[in-house]
Protein backbone atom coordinates (compact mmCIF):
# COMPACT_ATOMS: atom_id res chain seq x y z
CA UNK A 1 0.00 0.00 0.00
CA UNK A 2 1.30 3.46 -0.89
CA UNK A 3 2.45 5.67 2.01
CA UNK A 4 -0.18 8.26 1.09
CA UNK A 5 -2.93 5.63 1.31
CA UNK A 6 -1.69 4.65 4.77
CA UNK A 7 -1.65 8.32 5.74
CA UNK A 8 -5.25 8.81 4.63
CA UNK A 9 -6.30 5.74 6.62
CA UNK A 10 -4.46 7.14 9.64
CA UNK A 11 -6.20 10.52 9.27
CA UNK A 12 -9.61 8.86 8.92
CA UNK A 13 -9.04 6.84 12.11
CA UNK A 14 -7.65 9.85 13.96
CA UNK A 15 -10.64 11.99 12.97
CA UNK A 16 -13.06 9.27 14.10
CA UNK A 17 -11.28 9.06 17.47
CA UNK A 18 -11.40 12.84 17.82
CA UNK A 19 -15.11 12.92 17.05
CA UNK A 20 -15.65 10.28 19.72
CA UNK A 21 -13.44 12.05 22.27
CA UNK A 22 -15.08 15.47 21.99
CA UNK A 23 -18.36 14.14 23.36
CA UNK A 24 -16.64 12.63 26.41
CA UNK A 25 -15.09 15.77 27.89
CA UNK A 26 -16.67 18.95 29.15
CA UNK A 27 -16.18 22.32 27.49
CA UNK A 28 -13.20 24.52 28.17
CA UNK A 29 -13.92 28.00 29.48
CA UNK A 30 -13.27 29.67 26.13
CA UNK A 31 -15.61 27.24 24.36
CA UNK A 32 -18.44 28.03 26.77
CA UNK A 33 -17.67 31.75 26.43
CA UNK A 34 -17.74 31.59 22.61
CA UNK A 35 -20.95 29.59 22.77
CA UNK A 36 -22.48 32.53 24.64
CA UNK A 37 -21.29 34.77 21.80
CA UNK A 38 -22.97 32.50 19.29
CA UNK A 39 -26.29 32.99 21.07
CA UNK A 40 -25.92 36.76 20.72
CA UNK A 41 -25.00 37.31 17.05
CA UNK A 42 -23.13 40.52 16.31
CA UNK A 43 -20.84 42.01 13.66
CA UNK A 44 -17.88 41.54 15.97
CA UNK A 45 -17.01 41.11 19.63
CA UNK A 46 -14.84 42.67 22.31
CA UNK A 47 -11.68 40.63 21.71
CA UNK A 48 -12.28 38.71 18.46
CA UNK A 49 -14.10 38.87 15.18
CA UNK A 50 -17.34 36.98 14.56
CA UNK A 51 -15.73 33.87 13.03
CA UNK A 52 -15.82 31.54 16.02
CA UNK A 53 -19.32 32.64 17.09
CA UNK A 54 -20.73 32.06 13.60
CA UNK A 55 -19.06 28.65 13.43
CA UNK A 56 -20.43 27.50 16.78
CA UNK A 57 -23.89 28.81 15.94
CA UNK A 58 -23.86 26.80 12.70
CA UNK A 59 -22.51 23.72 14.47
CA UNK A 60 -25.03 23.75 17.33
CA UNK A 61 -27.89 24.30 14.89
CA UNK A 62 -27.12 20.79 13.62
CA UNK A 63 -26.32 18.81 16.78
CA UNK A 64 -27.61 21.02 19.58
CA UNK A 65 -26.12 22.85 22.56
CA UNK A 66 -23.92 20.09 23.93
CA UNK A 67 -20.22 19.28 23.87
CA UNK A 68 -20.40 17.42 20.56
CA UNK A 69 -22.61 20.09 19.04
CA UNK A 70 -20.21 22.89 19.95
CA UNK A 71 -17.07 21.01 18.85
CA UNK A 72 -17.78 18.67 15.97
CA UNK A 73 -16.40 21.01 13.31
CA UNK A 74 -13.01 21.19 15.06
CA UNK A 75 -11.86 17.64 14.15
CA UNK A 76 -13.05 18.27 10.59
CA UNK A 77 -11.06 21.51 10.44
CA UNK A 78 -8.01 19.61 11.70
CA UNK A 79 -8.56 17.01 8.98
CA UNK A 80 -8.91 19.75 6.37
CA UNK A 81 -5.70 21.40 7.56
CA UNK A 82 -3.83 18.08 7.34
CA UNK A 83 -5.09 17.43 3.81
CA UNK A 84 -4.16 20.95 2.69
CA UNK A 85 -0.68 20.52 4.15
CA UNK A 86 -0.29 17.18 2.41
CA UNK A 87 -1.38 18.57 -0.96
CA UNK A 88 0.79 21.67 -0.65
CA UNK A 89 3.92 19.82 0.53
CA UNK A 90 3.51 17.24 -2.25
CA UNK A 91 3.15 20.02 -4.81
CA UNK A 92 6.31 21.87 -3.84
CA UNK A 93 8.42 18.87 -2.79
CA UNK A 94 7.27 15.26 -3.10
CA UNK A 95 4.85 12.72 -1.65
CA UNK A 96 7.31 11.35 0.91
CA UNK A 97 7.94 14.77 2.44
CA UNK A 98 4.19 15.45 2.38
CA UNK A 99 3.46 12.25 4.31
CA UNK A 100 6.10 12.97 6.94
CA UNK A 101 4.94 16.57 7.29
CA UNK A 102 1.39 15.54 8.14
CA UNK A 103 2.46 12.70 10.42
CA UNK A 104 4.81 14.98 12.34
CA UNK A 105 2.26 17.77 12.73
CA UNK A 106 -0.28 15.30 14.11
CA UNK A 107 2.11 14.21 16.85
CA UNK A 108 2.52 17.74 18.22
CA UNK A 109 0.51 18.13 21.45
CA UNK A 110 -0.82 21.63 20.76
CA UNK A 111 -2.17 20.63 17.35
CA UNK A 112 -3.81 17.54 18.82
CA UNK A 113 -5.53 19.68 21.45
CA UNK A 114 -6.53 22.13 18.71
CA UNK A 115 -8.23 19.31 16.83
CA UNK A 116 -10.56 18.69 19.77
CA UNK A 117 -11.72 22.08 21.05
CA UNK A 118 -13.75 24.72 19.23
CA UNK A 119 -11.87 27.94 19.79
CA UNK A 120 -10.41 30.50 17.40
CA UNK A 121 -7.27 28.43 16.72
CA UNK A 122 -8.70 25.60 14.55
CA UNK A 123 -10.29 28.21 12.29
CA UNK A 124 -7.21 30.43 12.25
CA UNK A 125 -4.86 27.58 11.33
CA UNK A 126 -7.17 26.14 8.67
CA UNK A 127 -7.54 29.47 6.88
CA UNK A 128 -3.83 30.25 7.33
CA UNK A 129 -2.94 26.98 5.61
CA UNK A 130 -5.48 27.51 2.84
CA UNK A 131 -4.25 31.07 2.21
CA UNK A 132 -0.64 29.88 2.12
CA UNK A 133 -1.53 27.33 -0.54
CA UNK A 134 -3.67 29.75 -2.56
CA UNK A 135 -0.87 32.33 -2.66
CA UNK A 136 1.58 29.72 -3.96
CA UNK A 137 -0.88 28.82 -6.72
CA UNK A 138 -1.26 32.51 -7.59
CA UNK A 139 2.51 32.81 -8.00
CA UNK A 140 2.63 29.69 -10.16
CA UNK A 141 0.43 31.49 -12.71
CA UNK A 142 2.51 34.68 -12.63
CA UNK A 143 2.74 36.91 -14.60
CA UNK A 144 -0.74 35.89 -15.79
CA UNK A 145 -3.67 36.92 -13.61
CA UNK A 146 -5.21 34.17 -11.49
CA UNK A 147 -8.33 33.98 -9.36
CA UNK A 148 -6.05 32.62 -6.66
CA UNK A 149 -5.11 36.24 -5.88
CA UNK A 150 -8.59 37.28 -4.67
CA UNK A 151 -8.97 33.81 -3.14
CA UNK A 152 -5.85 34.47 -1.07
CA UNK A 153 -7.35 37.76 0.13
CA UNK A 154 -10.61 36.02 1.00
CA UNK A 155 -8.89 33.26 2.97
CA UNK A 156 -6.71 35.70 4.89
CA UNK A 157 -9.83 37.77 5.56
CA UNK A 158 -11.80 34.78 6.85
CA UNK A 159 -8.86 33.87 9.06
CA UNK A 160 -8.79 37.46 10.32
CA UNK A 161 -12.46 37.19 11.33
CA UNK A 162 -11.43 34.29 13.56
CA UNK A 163 -8.07 35.59 14.80
CA UNK A 164 -6.58 39.00 14.05
CA UNK A 165 -3.02 37.69 13.75
CA UNK A 166 -3.95 36.02 10.45
CA UNK A 167 -3.54 39.47 8.89
CA UNK A 168 0.22 39.03 9.39
CA UNK A 169 0.09 36.85 6.28
CA UNK A 170 -0.20 40.05 4.26
CA UNK A 171 3.23 41.08 5.54
CA UNK A 172 4.58 37.67 4.49
CA UNK A 173 3.11 38.18 1.01
CA UNK A 174 4.79 41.59 0.73
CA UNK A 175 8.15 40.26 1.95
CA UNK A 176 8.10 37.32 -0.48
CA UNK A 177 7.34 39.58 -3.43
CA UNK A 178 9.92 42.15 -2.34
CA UNK A 179 12.74 39.63 -1.79
CA UNK A 180 12.10 37.69 -5.00
CA UNK A 181 13.15 39.78 -8.05
CA UNK A 182 11.00 37.90 -10.55
CA UNK A 183 7.86 38.60 -8.53
CA UNK A 184 8.42 42.28 -7.67
CA UNK A 185 6.33 43.37 -10.64
CA UNK A 186 3.30 41.80 -8.94
CA UNK A 187 3.04 45.01 -6.89
CA UNK A 188 2.00 46.77 -10.09
CA UNK A 189 -0.37 44.08 -11.31
CA UNK A 190 -4.10 43.84 -10.49
CA UNK A 191 -3.88 40.51 -8.67
CA UNK A 192 -2.01 41.91 -5.66
CA UNK A 193 -4.36 44.88 -5.27
CA UNK A 194 -7.48 42.75 -5.75
CA UNK A 195 -6.20 40.51 -2.97
CA UNK A 196 -5.95 43.54 -0.66
CA UNK A 197 -9.41 44.80 -1.63
CA UNK A 198 -11.02 41.43 -0.90
CA UNK A 199 -9.20 41.24 2.43
CA UNK A 200 -10.32 44.74 3.41
CA UNK A 201 -13.92 43.86 2.51
CA UNK A 202 -13.70 40.96 4.97
CA UNK A 203 -12.61 43.29 7.75
CA UNK A 204 -15.74 45.45 7.40
CA UNK A 205 -17.76 43.77 10.22
CA UNK A 206 -14.90 44.29 12.69
CA UNK A 207 -14.31 47.88 11.61
CA UNK A 208 -18.00 48.83 11.74
CA UNK A 209 -18.49 47.24 15.18
CA UNK A 210 -15.40 48.90 16.62
CA UNK A 211 -16.34 52.28 15.16
CA UNK A 212 -19.58 51.96 17.13
CA UNK A 213 -17.77 50.86 20.31
CA UNK A 214 -14.95 53.40 20.65
CA UNK A 215 -12.39 51.05 19.06
CA UNK A 216 -12.35 48.99 22.23
CA UNK A 217 -10.66 46.04 20.50
CA UNK A 218 -7.55 48.14 19.85
CA UNK A 219 -7.39 48.95 23.55
CA UNK A 220 -7.77 45.26 24.39
CA UNK A 221 -5.07 44.15 21.94
CA UNK A 222 -2.70 46.83 23.19
CA UNK A 223 -3.19 45.62 26.74
CA UNK A 224 -2.98 41.97 25.71
CA UNK A 225 0.39 42.56 24.06
CA UNK A 226 1.50 44.77 26.97
CA UNK A 227 1.95 47.66 24.52
CA UNK A 228 0.26 50.12 26.86
CA UNK A 229 3.30 50.21 29.15
CA UNK A 230 6.83 51.48 28.62
CA UNK A 231 9.47 49.15 27.29
CA UNK A 232 11.24 47.10 29.92
CA UNK A 233 13.38 44.01 29.45
CA UNK A 234 12.44 41.06 31.66
CA UNK A 235 14.71 38.09 30.99
CA UNK A 236 12.35 35.74 32.80
CA UNK A 237 9.51 36.45 30.37
CA UNK A 238 11.15 35.25 27.10
CA UNK A 239 12.45 32.19 28.95
CA UNK A 240 8.90 31.41 30.08
CA UNK A 241 7.68 31.92 26.52
CA UNK A 242 10.35 29.54 25.20
CA UNK A 243 9.58 27.02 27.93
CA UNK A 244 5.89 27.06 27.06
CA UNK A 245 6.75 26.23 23.45
CA UNK A 246 9.00 23.37 24.51
CA UNK A 247 6.10 21.98 26.51
CA UNK A 248 3.23 22.24 24.04
CA UNK A 249 5.17 21.49 20.85
CA UNK A 250 7.22 18.66 22.45
CA UNK A 251 10.86 19.51 23.21
CA UNK A 252 12.64 17.58 20.44
CA UNK A 253 10.11 18.52 17.76
CA UNK A 254 10.30 22.20 18.71
CA UNK A 255 14.11 22.15 18.67
CA UNK A 256 13.97 20.34 15.32
CA UNK A 257 11.72 23.07 13.90
CA UNK A 258 14.08 25.81 15.06
CA UNK A 259 17.07 23.92 13.68
CA UNK A 260 15.35 23.71 10.30
CA UNK A 261 14.74 27.46 10.39
CA UNK A 262 18.43 27.99 11.15
CA UNK A 263 19.53 25.66 8.35
CA UNK A 264 17.25 27.48 5.92
CA UNK A 265 18.86 30.87 6.48
CA UNK A 266 21.44 30.26 3.70
CA UNK A 267 19.19 28.30 1.34
CA UNK A 268 16.50 30.98 1.50
CA UNK A 269 18.94 33.45 -0.05
CA UNK A 270 19.05 31.60 -3.38
CA UNK A 271 16.20 29.07 -3.28
CA UNK A 272 12.58 30.18 -3.52
CA UNK A 273 10.86 27.31 -1.68
CA UNK A 274 12.69 27.70 1.65
CA UNK A 275 12.38 31.49 1.35
CA UNK A 276 8.63 31.21 0.79
CA UNK A 277 8.12 28.86 3.73
CA UNK A 278 10.43 30.75 6.10
CA UNK A 279 8.84 34.12 5.37
CA UNK A 280 5.40 32.75 6.25
CA UNK A 281 6.81 31.80 9.66
CA UNK A 282 9.29 34.53 10.61
CA UNK A 283 7.03 37.60 10.97
CA UNK A 284 4.79 35.93 13.55
CA UNK A 285 7.73 34.39 15.44
CA UNK A 286 9.68 37.64 15.47
CA UNK A 287 6.69 39.70 16.56
CA UNK A 288 5.78 37.51 19.52
CA UNK A 289 9.42 36.88 20.37
CA UNK A 290 9.92 40.65 20.64
CA UNK A 291 6.75 41.10 22.71
CA UNK A 292 7.91 38.34 25.06
CA UNK A 293 10.84 40.55 26.10
CA UNK A 294 8.23 42.52 28.08
CA UNK A 295 5.73 39.80 28.89
CA UNK A 296 5.49 36.15 27.93
CA UNK A 297 2.61 35.41 25.59
CA UNK A 298 0.68 32.21 25.04
CA UNK A 299 2.34 29.42 23.05
CA UNK A 300 -0.69 29.03 20.78
CA UNK A 301 -0.24 32.59 19.51
CA UNK A 302 2.61 31.45 17.26
CA UNK A 303 0.89 28.25 16.08
CA UNK A 304 0.12 29.40 12.50
CA UNK A 305 3.83 30.03 11.89
CA UNK A 306 4.54 26.34 12.36
CA UNK A 307 2.45 25.35 9.35
CA UNK A 308 4.99 26.50 6.77
CA UNK A 309 7.86 25.87 9.17
CA UNK A 310 6.62 22.29 9.61
CA UNK A 311 6.78 21.69 5.86
CA UNK A 312 10.24 23.29 5.70
CA UNK A 313 11.46 21.19 8.63
CA UNK A 314 10.14 17.97 7.08
CA UNK A 315 11.97 18.76 3.83
CA UNK A 316 15.28 19.65 5.49
CA UNK A 317 15.22 16.77 7.96
CA UNK A 318 14.35 14.45 5.07
CA UNK A 319 17.57 15.58 3.38
CA UNK A 320 19.53 15.29 6.63
CA UNK A 321 18.37 11.71 7.19
CA UNK A 322 19.25 10.81 3.59
CA UNK A 323 22.81 12.07 4.19
CA UNK A 324 23.11 10.60 7.69
CA UNK A 325 20.75 7.63 8.22
CA UNK A 326 21.66 7.54 11.91
CA UNK A 327 19.49 10.61 12.40
CA UNK A 328 16.43 8.42 11.79
CA UNK A 329 16.60 7.39 15.43
CA UNK A 330 16.55 11.00 16.56
CA UNK A 331 13.54 11.75 14.34
CA UNK A 332 11.73 8.64 15.57
CA UNK A 333 12.44 9.59 19.20
CA UNK A 334 11.13 13.13 18.64
CA UNK A 335 7.88 11.83 17.14
CA UNK A 336 7.49 9.21 19.88
CA UNK A 337 7.88 11.84 22.61
CA UNK A 338 5.34 14.05 20.84
CA UNK A 339 2.82 11.19 20.73
CA UNK A 340 3.44 10.33 24.38
CA UNK A 341 3.02 13.94 25.48
CA UNK A 342 -0.20 14.22 23.47
CA UNK A 343 -1.58 11.15 25.23
CA UNK A 344 -0.56 12.48 28.64
CA UNK A 345 -2.08 15.92 28.04
CA UNK A 346 -5.33 14.48 26.66
CA UNK A 347 -5.56 11.45 28.91
CA UNK A 348 -4.15 12.25 32.32
CA UNK A 349 -6.70 9.89 33.84
CA UNK A 350 -4.64 7.03 32.41
CA UNK A 351 -1.88 8.10 34.81
CA UNK A 352 -4.26 8.02 37.74
CA UNK A 353 -5.72 4.71 36.59
CA UNK A 354 -2.20 3.30 36.77
CA UNK A 355 -2.12 4.25 40.46
CA UNK A 356 0.18 7.23 40.05
CA UNK A 357 -1.02 10.23 42.06
CA UNK A 358 -1.24 13.22 39.74
CA UNK A 359 -2.70 16.32 41.42
CA UNK A 360 -5.24 18.24 39.40
CA UNK A 361 -3.46 21.53 40.09
CA UNK A 362 -0.67 20.29 37.80
CA UNK A 363 -3.07 18.88 35.21
CA UNK A 364 -3.79 21.19 32.24
CA UNK A 365 -6.80 19.02 31.42
CA UNK A 366 -8.42 19.77 34.78
CA UNK A 367 -10.04 22.82 33.19
CA UNK A 368 -12.16 20.45 31.09
CA UNK A 369 -13.50 18.41 33.97
CA UNK A 370 -16.01 18.68 36.75
CA UNK A 371 -18.04 21.67 35.59
CA UNK A 372 -21.30 19.77 35.27
CA UNK A 373 -21.08 18.65 38.88
CA UNK A 374 -19.94 22.12 39.93
CA UNK A 375 -22.95 23.70 38.24
CA UNK A 376 -25.32 21.16 39.80
CA UNK A 377 -23.93 21.93 43.26
CA UNK A 378 -24.36 25.66 42.67
CA UNK A 379 -27.88 25.16 41.36
CA UNK A 380 -28.87 22.99 44.32
CA UNK A 381 -27.45 25.49 46.78
CA UNK A 382 -29.28 28.39 45.12
CA UNK A 383 -32.59 26.55 45.46
CA UNK A 384 -31.93 25.89 49.14
CA UNK A 385 -30.88 29.51 49.73
CA UNK A 386 -34.01 30.80 48.00
CA UNK A 387 -36.23 28.54 50.10
CA UNK A 388 -34.57 29.75 53.30
CA UNK A 389 -34.58 33.44 52.37
CA UNK A 390 -37.94 33.46 50.62
CA UNK A 391 -36.49 35.56 47.78
CA UNK A 392 -35.04 34.66 44.37
CA UNK A 393 -31.30 35.18 43.90
CA UNK A 394 -29.30 35.91 40.77
CA UNK A 395 -25.77 34.57 40.29
CA UNK A 396 -22.45 36.40 39.96
CA UNK A 397 -19.18 34.59 39.21
CA UNK A 398 -15.66 35.79 39.99
CA UNK A 399 -14.59 35.95 36.31
CA UNK A 400 -16.01 35.52 32.85
CA UNK A 401 -14.58 32.01 32.45
CA UNK A 402 -16.43 30.72 35.51
CA UNK A 403 -19.58 32.60 34.51
CA UNK A 404 -19.52 31.10 31.02
CA UNK A 405 -19.04 27.52 32.22
CA UNK A 406 -21.73 27.80 34.88
CA UNK A 407 -24.09 29.42 32.37
CA UNK A 408 -23.61 26.47 30.01
CA UNK A 409 -23.96 23.70 32.59
CA UNK A 410 -26.54 25.05 35.06
CA UNK A 411 -29.57 22.72 35.08
CA UNK A 412 -31.83 25.75 35.63
CA UNK A 413 -30.59 28.32 33.09
CA UNK A 414 -32.65 31.08 34.59
CA UNK A 415 -32.20 34.50 32.98
CA UNK A 416 -33.52 37.87 34.07
CA UNK A 417 -34.53 39.02 30.58
CA UNK A 418 -33.67 38.87 26.86
CA UNK A 419 -29.95 38.78 26.28
CA UNK A 420 -29.11 38.44 29.97
CA UNK A 421 -26.55 35.77 30.86
CA UNK A 422 -27.51 33.08 33.33
CA UNK A 423 -24.52 34.12 35.45
CA UNK A 424 -23.13 37.67 35.66
CA UNK A 425 -19.65 38.98 36.39
CA UNK A 426 -18.99 41.68 39.02
CA UNK A 427 -19.92 45.18 37.95
CA UNK A 428 -17.01 47.31 36.81
CA UNK A 429 -16.32 50.49 34.90
CA UNK A 430 -13.53 48.63 33.07
CA UNK A 431 -14.41 46.69 29.92
CA UNK A 432 -12.53 43.40 30.03
CA UNK A 433 -14.89 40.88 28.46
CA UNK A 434 -17.96 40.58 26.25
CA UNK A 435 -20.13 40.55 29.39
CA UNK A 436 -19.76 44.34 29.48
CA UNK A 437 -21.84 44.59 26.28
CA UNK A 438 -24.69 42.35 27.44
CA UNK A 439 -27.45 43.33 29.88
CA UNK A 440 -25.94 43.76 33.35
CA UNK A 441 -27.33 43.73 36.85
CA UNK A 442 -25.84 47.18 37.55
CA UNK A 443 -27.33 49.00 34.56
CA UNK A 444 -30.17 51.49 34.62
CA UNK A 445 -33.00 51.04 32.15
CA UNK A 446 -36.31 52.68 31.38
CA UNK A 447 -38.95 51.68 33.95
CA UNK A 448 -41.50 49.10 32.85
CA UNK A 449 -44.68 50.65 31.37
CA UNK A 450 -47.26 51.60 33.98
CA UNK A 451 -44.83 51.53 36.93
CA UNK A 452 -43.51 54.35 39.05
CA UNK A 453 -40.22 53.46 40.73
CA UNK A 454 -39.23 54.83 44.10
CA UNK A 455 -37.54 58.21 43.82
CA UNK A 456 -34.31 57.06 45.48
CA UNK A 457 -33.78 54.44 42.78
CA UNK A 458 -34.72 56.49 39.75
CA UNK A 459 -33.60 59.52 37.85
CA UNK A 460 -34.92 60.69 34.53
CA UNK A 461 -31.39 60.69 33.09
CA UNK A 462 -30.40 57.22 34.24
CA UNK A 463 -33.59 55.22 34.43
CA UNK A 464 -34.23 52.51 36.98
CA UNK A 465 -32.15 49.60 38.20
CA UNK A 466 -34.37 46.51 38.23
CA UNK A 467 -32.05 44.58 40.56
CA UNK A 468 -32.26 47.02 43.47
CA UNK A 469 -33.23 45.17 46.65
CA UNK A 470 -32.42 41.77 45.14
CA UNK A 471 -30.21 39.08 46.64
CA UNK A 472 -27.37 37.40 44.80
CA UNK A 473 -24.88 34.59 45.25
CA UNK A 474 -21.24 35.28 44.44
CA UNK A 475 -19.37 32.16 43.29
CA UNK A 476 -15.62 31.78 43.09
CA UNK A 477 -13.42 28.81 42.23
CA UNK A 478 -10.15 30.49 43.18
CA UNK A 479 -8.39 29.63 46.42
CA UNK A 480 -8.58 32.38 49.04
CA UNK A 481 -10.58 34.61 46.69
CA UNK A 482 -12.92 37.09 48.34
CA UNK A 483 -15.63 39.21 46.71
CA UNK A 484 -14.24 42.35 45.04
CA UNK A 485 -14.98 45.81 46.41
CA UNK A 486 -17.74 46.26 43.82
CA UNK A 487 -19.63 43.39 45.46
CA UNK A 488 -18.88 44.55 49.00
CA UNK A 489 -20.06 48.11 48.27
CA UNK A 490 -22.98 47.13 46.05
CA UNK A 491 -24.78 44.97 48.60
CA UNK A 492 -25.93 45.67 52.14
CA UNK A 493 -24.29 42.53 53.51
CA UNK A 494 -21.86 39.95 52.06
CA UNK A 495 -20.96 36.74 53.90
CA UNK A 496 -19.60 33.33 52.97
CA UNK A 497 -22.34 30.74 53.27
CA UNK A 498 -20.96 27.64 51.55
CA UNK A 499 -17.71 25.93 50.69
CA UNK A 500 -17.54 22.65 48.85
CA UNK A 501 -14.92 20.58 47.10
CA UNK A 502 -15.55 19.15 43.65
CA UNK A 503 -13.88 15.74 43.68
CA UNK A 504 -12.90 13.36 40.92
CA UNK A 505 -11.25 9.98 41.29
CA UNK A 506 -10.74 10.63 45.00
CA UNK A 507 -8.91 13.93 44.49
CA UNK A 508 -10.05 17.52 44.88
CA UNK A 509 -10.53 18.98 41.43
CA UNK A 510 -11.51 22.48 42.58
CA UNK A 511 -12.83 24.24 45.66
CA UNK A 512 -15.86 26.47 45.27
CA UNK A 513 -16.93 29.13 47.73
CA UNK A 514 -20.30 30.87 47.70
CA UNK A 515 -21.04 34.22 49.30
CA UNK A 516 -24.55 35.44 50.04
CA UNK A 517 -24.99 39.03 48.90
CA UNK A 518 -28.06 40.64 50.44
CA UNK A 519 -30.08 43.63 49.23
CA UNK A 520 -28.40 45.07 46.15
CA UNK A 521 -28.31 48.87 46.29
CA UNK A 522 -26.06 49.86 43.32
CA UNK A 523 -22.84 51.80 43.64
CA UNK A 524 -22.83 55.58 43.51
CA UNK A 525 -20.37 56.94 40.98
Amino acid sequence: MKPSALLFAFLALLTALRLFYIAQTELAADEAYYYMWSQRPDLSYYSKGPGVAMTIRAATSVFGANEFGVRWLSPLLALGTSLLMFSFARRIYNESIAVWTVLAMNTIPIFNVGGLVMTIDPLSIFFWTAALYAFWLALEKSPAFSLHWPLTGLLIGLGFLAKYTNAIQLLSVVLILAFTPRYRREFARPGFWLMLIVFLACTAPVVIWNADHSWITLTHLSSRGNLNTGFALHLKEPLEFLGAHLGVYSPLIFVGLLMALWWARHEAAHKFKPRFLALFALPLLVMYGFLSLKKAGQANWTAPAFISLGILAAALWHEAVARQPAKKKLVALALAIGIAMSFVILGTDMIRAAGIPFPYKLDPGARLRGWKSTAIMVDDFRKKYERDSGKPAFLIANKYQTAALLSFYLPDKRTEGPGHPAVYVPESQDIDSEFAFWPRYDEFVAPPPGTKPAEEYYTEEQGVNLFTGRNALYITDEINDTPPSAIERGFERVEMVALFDVERRGQVLRTVRIFACTNYRTISL
